[in-house]
């Protein structure tokens, strides 16, 4: 499987791509959302990790980009946050096709088994 982590947490990132790719995965991070917009246009990726709180362009900002040029329901989309967004925020936002979320910090058990969840869900 072929994951696009956006997080502006380098270490996040590197911690992902270190369990993701151990489990026999691609794993490719940017840290800023304007990049992971690009990337998703220009190639195919399999599941979108992506951080909600980022500086300067969010991960409400990549939504509302990806939604704006229809781009949104090719993606399966996992919400990272560690934010203080409500449970009827989230709700929101899986019914405009995010596929889940998790909160942060992560257990990575629960983190593998909701990408392979995700992934498999058609």
């Amino acid at each position: 499987m072929k994951v696009l982590g956006i997080d502006d947490n380098s270490d996040i990132n590197s911690l992902l791509g270190t369990v993701l790719i151990a489990s026999g995965h691609q794993f490719i991070s940017v840290t800023d959302g304007r990049e992971g917009i690009k990337l998703l246009k220009q190639n195919p990726y399999d599941i979108v990790l992506l951080d909600l709180a980022m500086p300067e362009f969010s991960g409400f900002d990549v939504l509302e980009t990806l939604k704006k040029e229809g781009l949104i329901e090719k993606q399966k989309i996992i919400l990272l946050t560690a934010s203080s967004i409500t449970d009827q925020e989230i709700d929101d936002l899986l019914k405009t096709g995010i596929s889940s979320y998790l909160r942060k910090p992560l257990d990575i058990d629960v983190f593998l088994e909701r990408v392979e969840q995700v992934y498999n869900d058609k």
